[in-house]
C-alpha cells in the first residue's frame, strides 16, 4: 500500500491540499507490493457512487501521480498527489 499527499485544482483557485490517498491494489501478482508504490506508467481508474469518479497515473518511480477526480457531489477538477515520507 502506498499513502499520497494530495491536492486538487478547481480552475481559477489554484492547487489547494485535499485528503490524503492509500492506493493498495492486487490481482494474480502484485500491481502495488503490500509495502510499495505502483510502478511508473500504472494508470488507475475507480467510479464509485460514494467515492466519486478520476483516473490517475504514477511518475517518478511511483512516487507521484498527475490525473482527475470528480468526487461525489462536486465538479471535475486536476487531482495531483505525492508519495508520503
Amino acid at each position: 500500500m502506498a499513502t499520497y499527499n494530495t491536492e486538487i485544482h478547481t480552475g481559477g483557485g489554484g492547487w489547494q491540499q485535499d485528503e490524503p490517498l492509500s492506493v493498495s491494489i492486487s490481482t494474480r501478482g502484485d500491481v502495488v507490493p503490500g509495502n510499495g508504490r505502483p510502478a511508473e506508467g500504472t494508470t488507475v481508474t475507480w467510479s464509485s457512487p460514494n467515492a466519486g469518479n478520476g483516473s490517475v497515473t504514477f511518475f517518478d518511480d511511483g512516487t507521484r501521480f498527475e490525473g482527475t477526480a470528480q468526487f461525489s457531489g462536486e465538479g471535475p477538477v486536476g487531482y495531483r498527489g505525492t508519495l508520503t515520507g
